[in-house]
């Protein structure tokens, strides 16, 4: 989590004051409740000074906001029943959603290579993992968790949206990074699967299956999804009938 103002990172370094931070600016220009900050920080045990200690932590993201620039403050922490709300332009995750959910409607409406656009503008405002700096407690845990299946699902959309427009050749090398990343995400391995067979290499394709269903059978005793199966028997046959786009439709 980063702070920026001229060109400096004026985030927290103090675990749980980084952590107030983090879940006010997940939460921006809504009030978060002292209970949800103090579940957060002390889990179900707050010590008998935790609304003091909250109070400090809260007077300590103060001065690091009053510190900023007239010109590059742009957000404040506000005292407001039951809790602390940061009022703030938009964040990075907010740009986030709205930038994936662009790409999404022109998905939707048919173009491919706007929608992949505006879905790599949406992924390039990540930097490394969510919260990866941050110790969580139980509510930035769940916020994580989001971030990270919202993240992973854009990624799908976007290799989608770029296979549809014949890249599978570039694809191919972050796929097979992917599935080694996610061995038990049918949609990632189906997709490699589907480029590989695209590109031109068959028996790539088939052995890229048989990985898949070794690792599922291996760890889940599962068989890979009807829908995979059948892109198999394409890849077999060399008839191309659409199973990825059904798996992706379904998944």
């Amino acid at each position: 989590m980063e702070v920026i103002a001229g060109g400096r990172d004026l985030a927290p370094t103090a675990p749980r004051v980084k952590a107030v931070l983090a879940l006010l600016a997940l939460n921006a220009n809504r009030v978060v409740s002292t209970d949800t900050l103090f579940a957060e920080l002390w889990d179900d045990r707050p010590p008998r000074s935790a609304a003091t200690t909250l109070q400090t932590y809260v007077y300590q993201l103060r001065r690091i906001l009053d510190s900023l620039p007239q010109g590059e403050r742009r957000c404040d922490i506000v005292t407001k029943a039951p809790g602390y709300e940061l009022r703030t332009g938009r964040t990075d995750a907010e740009r986030f959603l709205a930038l994936a959910e662009q790409g999404r409607c022109l998905w939707r409406q048919g173009h491919a290579a706007e929608a992949a656009e505006r879905l790599r503008q949406a992924l390039g405002l990540w930097r490394g993992q969510a919260l990866a700096d941050i110790n969580l407690g139980p509510e930035l845990t769940i916020h994580k968790a989001h971030l990270c299946e919202l993240r992973l699902r854009v990624l799908e959309l976007r290799i989608q949206a770029d296979a549809r427009l014949g890249r599978h050749q570039e694809l191919i090398p972050e796929l097979r990074s992917l599935v080694a990343e996610h061995r038990l995400n049918e949609r990632l391995h189906a997709q490699l699967i589907d480029s590989l067979r695209a590109a031109g290499y068959r028996a790539e394709a088939l052995r890229a299956y048989q990985d898949l269903r070794r690792v599922l059978r291996t760890e889940l005793g599962l068989e890979p999804a009807p829908e995979v199966q059948r892109l198999q028997a394409e890849v077999l046959s060399g008839v191309h009938g659409g199973s990825v786009s059904a798996l992706l439709r379904t998944g």
